[in-house]
C-alpha cells in the first residue's frame, strides 16, 4: 500500500490536534473515526452523526453500535436541511445544502475549541459530482483521507487489515439520492424509499437502491443479484408495494452509484 500510508494519516490527524469526524457509519467515515480515536484519544476525537429524515433508521442504529463497539466519543446532532427550500427543490446543488446544514449544526458543538471538522472524503470522491464537499470546504472542513492519499480501495484494504467490520460494507447514500433531480424532497417520499429498501433487505438484498419515480419504484441491485430478485418477485413486489408504490420495476442495467448524476451532464 505505497500511496495510502496509515502513518501519514495519523501524522495529519496529530497536526490537526482535535477533530470532529462526520460519522455516517459508512466505510470511509467509520475508518476515519476509528483512526482518529486510536491516534488522538477520546478527548481529542469526536464522532458526530447527522440525524435527519434522509438518514435511514438502520444506519443511525449502525452508528450507535459501532461507537459503542469501538469506544468512540460519539453524539448525534439534528440537521434541518428539509426546512431549506433550496434543499427541498432537489436540483444539482442539493448535496451542497445538506452538508451546509451539517456544518451549521456542528458549529456550536466545537465552537471555541480549535476542533476541525473532518469528512471521510477519499481521492475517488474528488472525481464525482459532489457539491457537498464544496460546501463543507467553504465552511472550513478538512479531508484527512485525501491528504494522506487514500482511495476507496485503500480505505477498505486498511479497514480489513485493522479488523474493522465495516471494511466490506456496501456503499450507501442518503435517501434523498433516490429521487431524480427536480423531484422535490419530502418526508413522505423519503419514508417510502426507506420502507421499500428495508423490506428488500429483509429478503436478503443488502446492496441495492430503490429509485423513486412517482408511483413506480425502480430497483437497482448488482448484476449478480438480478436473477435472485426475479426468483423472489412475489415477495419483492409485496415488500415494495407495502411501502406505498403502485408499480415495481427492476433495472436490468444493475446498480449504479450516483445513478441520477447523469441528469446533470
Amino acid at each position: 500500500m505505497p500511496e495510502a500510508d496509515l502513518d501519514r494519516l495519523r501524522a495529519r490527524l496529530r497536526e490537526l490536534g482535535s477533530v470532529a469526524v462526520a460519522f455516517s457509519g459508512g466505510a470511509d467515515s467509520a475508518f476515519l473515526a476509528w483512526v482518529a480515536h486510536d491516534t488522538l484519544g477520546a478527548g481529542s476525537a469526536l464522532a458526530i452523526t447527522a440525524v435527519s429524515p434522509s438518514l435511514p433508521a438502520s444506519e443511525r442504529l449502525e452508528c450507535a453500535e459501532l461507537a459503542e463497539e469501538w469506544g468512540l466519543r460519539w453524539q448525534e446532532v439534528e440537521t434541518k436541511e428539509l426546512e431549506n427550500a433550496l434543499y427541498r427543490q432537489n436540483d444539482g446543488e442539493r448535496c451542497f445544502w445538506c452538508k451546509d446544514a451539517l456544518m451549521v449544526a456542528i458549529g456550536p458543538i466545537i465552537e471555541g475549541s480549535g476542533t476541525a471538522v473532518a469528512l471521510g472524503v477519499n481521492l475517488d470522491d474528488l472525481d464525482d459530482h459532489r457539491p457537498g464537499q464544496r460546501a463543507a470546504a467553504e465552511r472550513g472542513a478538512v479531508f484527512p483521507l485525501v491528504d494522506a492519499g487514500f482511495t476507496k480501495a485503500d480505505v477498505r484494504a486498511w479497514s480489513e487489515r485493522l479488523g474493522l467490520r465495516t471494511w466490506n460494507k456496501p456503499a450507501a447514500a442518503c435517501l434523498a439520492s433516490r429521487l431524480p433531480y427536480g423531484t422535490p424532497v419530502t418526508l413522505g417520499r423519503l419514508s417510502a424509499v426507506e420502507r421499500a429498501e428495508a423490506g428488500l433487505r429483509a429478503l436478503g438484498f443488502d446492496e441495492l437502491r430503490v429509485r423513486h419515480h412517482g408511483e413506480v419504484a425502480r430497483i437497482e441491485v448488482p448484476d449478480i443479484e438480478l436473477a435472485a430478485v426475479v426468483a423472489q418477485r412475489e415477495a419483492v413486489v409485496a415488500a415494495v408495494t407495502a411501502a406505498g408504490y403502485r408499480w415495481v420495476a427492476l433495472d436490468l442495467a444493475g446498480l449504479k452509484s450516483g445513478g441520477f448524476n447523469q441528469q446533470l451532464t
